[in-house]
């Protein structure tokens, strides 16, 4: 028998049950928040600044979205899909008016459809005004809104808040709210009202609209057009070190074909922009459309920057000769002239025409590719193939053809009509070898960047088909001329030494230098793809080595049935069957030693107190990135000035294609890697580092973008 137990009586039961249910009360009304209306794609519900309305008619309330990871909400002006959160408010007490506000946006690309919202989080702050001060609201909210992820759900949610009459004190959701209130857009000072101008561009039927402004940051551009007109994505074409910014906004449509047609028809009328990625916030500026300006052949002004740009891309070739990458093929390209003896000086010219031909034949292929891209709406870049494990495969599988090649176990033979009026039949296959070379050599080239080429290419690709296919012409130019020059001057050749024993030993080591290659596919096939897949690869590459080594000096059956087994084998490598490790496939944010993880939004907020950020955007197949990383960003000295000055290092991967990656060079008219910048309070625009970096260049950046 248990003794001496106690037992409450009723008296205190009940007071104790009010007790706690006071509690409740106090944190119900103090939280200022309706109850979440949730889905299995997210939830919604209201939020108040106070817990009480006080003695003024205005309060701010917020309308809080949570979405679960990939879903997201459209903004008020969705782009080419959705629509934006609708709500409404009859059923409310005491509510006369509300007013929506609407954080900037993130831009989405889908299968070249690009829309705006919101994913993971977003408070819309609302400026409510009641009827009569001091007396409380009940607020009905009916919230029609889409939520889209691979598919699109419309809801409708229904959301009740009640607001008590008495003395307003600050909720705990109130941050919140002003959290997101500070990405509402701004309007503009009178300097950046100042700064702004909107010109309707073109003949009639074919507009566009050039934009210009002054953006201190990573400048982005959403256009709101007048009614019944369509506009196209802006496109940055133009960035100055001052902040000075051009876009082109392409006029798709009008919805009446007979204004579409009319040369004024949005002369005067307003637009809307909101300008995204200046240090102070965004900014919202609602602007007619000034003037008008026909432009039917290009003007001096457009053939100059041609021209200059044409100079710039003719030395970005030729420096490319001298990357890391392009080094293997050029040092094949040297050992065939080295064949040659000095009585076949019109055989050389012959070859290495044949090697240029190929180079500027695969660069004007590239431009092309490019060309059809944009015109579906897809994203392009310099290098941007080696983000795909099956180019990579077959890179792999042709390196170790040509190691083989090289070390005397087959050789690769093309078709006989290939150069038919290249002379002899031997002479055909070498020119077709040569050519050939050519094509290897700029595929090799494609990761690379170069002083002078990141400029020329992403002044190509801002712009339209012509520009990019002039440009891509003298980059094929600069890069041959190496080949060209002995191609002029073909007695050059008789300079190099003569043939003998040591070449058998060259082309061994050429080849060893092949199969590092082939090794280094394979580690960026591991980073992407997971080592199964690339353990996979490497005994089928060894299998292909050992067929290829079988079939010398068999019979012709024999050797045909051996090819069809490498065939199948190269086959398997290119196209893996195995599946690729889902977390391969995820963006990269490196985070090693003094490097942290690289997030651009937060760059802005850290120059706006004062920071300085240095960031490095490489890749597994930038090999110009691995040389920049290991001589001079993780150097001793570079680690110490970012350490003692606590400056803010972000590395970002982009071995696996990422959007979020994509999209911030793009902010900077640049297509491709290595790319490094500087941020800091005298440097909001930023500082963009050379492709080839020194210690000098790194610690002068850091030390121009410190505040003074």
């Amino acid at each position: 028998m248990i003794k001496n137990k106690k037992i409450l009586s009723p008296h205190s039961l009940t007071v104790f049950i009010v007790f706690i249910g006071s509690l409740y009360l106090a944190e119900a009304l103090n939280a200022a928040a309706s109850p979440w209306w949730s889905t299995e794609q997210g939830a919604v519900r209201l939020l108040s600044n106070t817990n009480a309305v006080g003695n003024s008619q205005d309060l701010r309330l917020g309308l809080h979205f949570k979405m679960k990871p990939g879903w997201k909400i459209y903004w008020r002006s969705p782009g080419d899909a959705g629509y934006p959160p609708r709500i409404d408010w009859s059923g409310s007490q005491n509510l006369k008016e509300v007013r929506m506000k609407w954080p900037a946006p993130t831009r989405f690309r889908v299968l070249g459809m690009e829309t705006l919202g919101y994913k993971n989080e977003v408070v819309f702050p609302l400026d409510l005004l009641s009827s009569e001060s001091k007396r409380g609201i009940i607020i009905r909210a009916k919230v029609s809104y889409l939520t889209c992820n691979k598919i699109c759900i419309p809801y409708v949610a229904n959301l009740r808040l009640n607001l008590l009459p008495g003395l307003a004190n600050s909720s705990k959701e109130e941050s919140l709210i002003n959290k997101f209130q500070k990405r509402v857009p701004k309007s503009p000072s009178a300097r950046n009202a100042a700064d702004t101008s909107v010109l309707l561009f073109g003949p009639p039927g074919n507009q566009s609209l050039r934009v210009e402004t002054k953006i201190l940051g990573l400048p982005s551009l959403i256009v709101e057009p007048p009614p019944r007109v369509q506009l196209g994505s802006p496109k940055l074409i133009q960035r100055k070190p001052n902040g000075k910014v051009i876009f082109h906004v392409r006029i798709i449509s009008a919805i009446n074909e007979k204004e579409n047609k009319k040369l004024n028809n949005l002369n005067g009328k307003k637009v809307t922009l909101t300008f995204i990625g200046d240090i102070n916030g965004p900014i919202e500026q609602k602007i007619p459309i000034n003037g008008s300006k026909i432009v039917t052949k290009p003007t001096n002004t457009f053939y100059w920057t041609i021209f200059n740009m044409a100079v710039l891309a003719l030395l970005g070739g030729f420096i490319l000769n001298l990357m890391p990458c392009v080094l293997p093929v050029i040092s094949l390209k040297m050992l065939s002239v080295i064949k040659y003896s000095s009585n076949e000086l019109n055989y050389i010219r012959k070859g290495f025409l044949a090697s240029a031909s190929g180079v500027i034949c695969s660069f004007l292929l590239l431009a092309s590719t490019l060309v059809i891209l944009r015109a579906f709406g897809q994203t392009v870049g310099w290098g941007l193939q080696f983000h795909q494990p099956i180019f990579l495969g077959g890179m792999a599988v042709v390196m170790t053809l040509f190691a083989a090649n090289l070390w005397g176990i087959f050789e690769i033979k093309l078709p006989s009509f290939l150069f038919s009026s290249w002379g002899p039949a031997k002479q055909r296959q070498s020119m077709a070898d040569n050519f050939i070379t050519g094509v290897f050599a700029t595929i090799l080239a494609t990761p690379c960047s170069a002083p002078f080429l990141g400029t020329a290419v992403g002044f190509a690709l801002a712009r339209g088909p012509l520009e990019i296919y002039v440009i891509f012409a003298f980059l094929g130019i600069g890069f041959s001329i190496p080949y060209l020059i002995i191609a002029i001057f073909p007695k050059l050749a008789h300079y190099f030494p003569k043939p003998g024993q040591w070449m058998i030993i060259l082309r061994k080591i050429l080849g060893l230098a092949l199969i590092a290659t082939v090794v280094w596919l394979l580690y960026i096939i591991n980073n992407q793809m997971g080592s199964q897949a690339a353990l996979f690869k490497s005994i089928l590459l060894f299998i292909i080595f050992g067929l290829l080594i079988l079939q010398k000096g068999r019979s012709k059956i024999t050797g045909k049935v051996i090819f069809g087994i490498i065939s199948v084998t190269a086959f398997l490598v290119v196209f893996n069957p195995l599946e690729i490790d889902e977390n391969k496939k995820k963006p990269q944010f490196v985070v090693e030693k003094f490097w942290k993880k690289f997030n651009p939004d937060n760059v802005l907020p850290k120059v706006a107190e004062g920071r300085i950020v240095l960031i490095d955007i490489t890749a597994d197949w930038c090999l110009t990135c691995k040389v920049n990383k290991v001589l001079v960003l993780d150097s001793e000295i570079i680690r110490n000035y970012v350490n003692r000055n606590k400056v803010i290092a972000l590395r970002a991967d982009w071995t696996n294609s990422d959007p979020i990656i994509t999209a911030f060079l793009n902010r900077f008219l640049r297509y491709g890697i290595p790319f490094n910048i500087v941020f800091g309070p005298n440097a909001p625009q930023g500082i963009i580092l050379p492709e080839l970096l020194t210690k000098t260049a790194v610690l002068s950046a850091l030390k121009k973008a410190k505040k003074q």
